[in-house]
């Protein structure tokens, strides 16, 4: 018997060609709806057995809160989501939203049908290696965006990170030598090694991926740590 149910996509054509396809395969389609961002409305007032939920941005914030709110209104819609290759975390922020399943885009269309099917049946479905991939990245998460920052500044020598914080200011070698009391021939090495470790290729790349990584701010505490404690306790009154 087929199956009673809705398409919605981030790309109407996508949504309306797949609603075509599994028409002719005997699935009965209620509706085929973009953006996925509107639907939740339309979804739950026509109720179908299944909702296909097709994004190309599974990791985007937001994403699958229209899968969210299906679920309050309507829990008996199985909801199985259609994206890319998705990262661990998309897959887990999926099933986390409500969603009974995951299938890729380049799936074929009776995968499409098996996990419809699977769901309407109170299955979860999803691929065995995919929800393999989402219990190891929730069991050991790899490093978040904002870690990259913090990632970068273990690499780094406290001579390097105070290399680092000059350069981004602006300050040449002759500078930085003067201002670390090094020879500029060191200070030039411990440029060289910074660039290396940072892989890039410019002493404005560094400035500018410290920057956007939160690193320089860390850099710039890290500095400021070492060179108090250098100098020892001020105990004056």
């Amino acid at each position: 018997m087929g199956v009673r149910l809705m398409v919605v996509d981030d790309h109407r054509l996508l949504a309306e060609a797949l609603a075509s396809a599994l028409k002719l395969r005997g699935h009965r389609v209620l509706a085929a709806a973009a953006p996925t961002g509107g639907s939740a409305e339309l979804v739950i007032g026509r109720a179908p057995e299944v909702c296909l939920f097709g994004t190309a941005s599974p990791a985007e914030p937001g994403a699958f809160d229209p899968i969210v709110r299906i679920k309050n209104e309507r829990p008996q819609v199985a909801v199985v989501v259609l994206g890319p290759v998705p990262s661990p975390r998309g897959i887990a922020a999926a099933f986390a939203a409500g969603a009974s399943g995951y299938v890729r885009h380049d799936e074929r269309i009776e995968g499409v049908e098996r996990a419809m099917v699977k769901a309407r049946a109170g299955e979860a479905a999803v691929a065995p290696q995919l929800l393999q991939g989402a219990f190891a990245e929730l069991l050991n998460p790899a490093a978040q965006p904002d870690d990259e920052g913090q990632r970068l500044l273990q690499m780094l020598t406290p001579r390097e990170v105070e290399v680092l914080v000059r350069v981004a200011d602006g300050e040449d070698t002759r500078l930085i030598a003067a201002g670390m009391g090094i020879a500029p021939s060191t200070a030039r090495t411990h440029v060289q090694r910074v660039l290396m470790k940072l892989g890039v290729g410019s002493r404005l790349e560094a400035a500018a991926l410290a920057a956007r990584t939160g690193l320089l701010d860390r850099a710039t505490v890290s500095a400021a740590l070492r060179l108090g404690t250098e100098k020892g306790p001020d105990l004056s009154e």
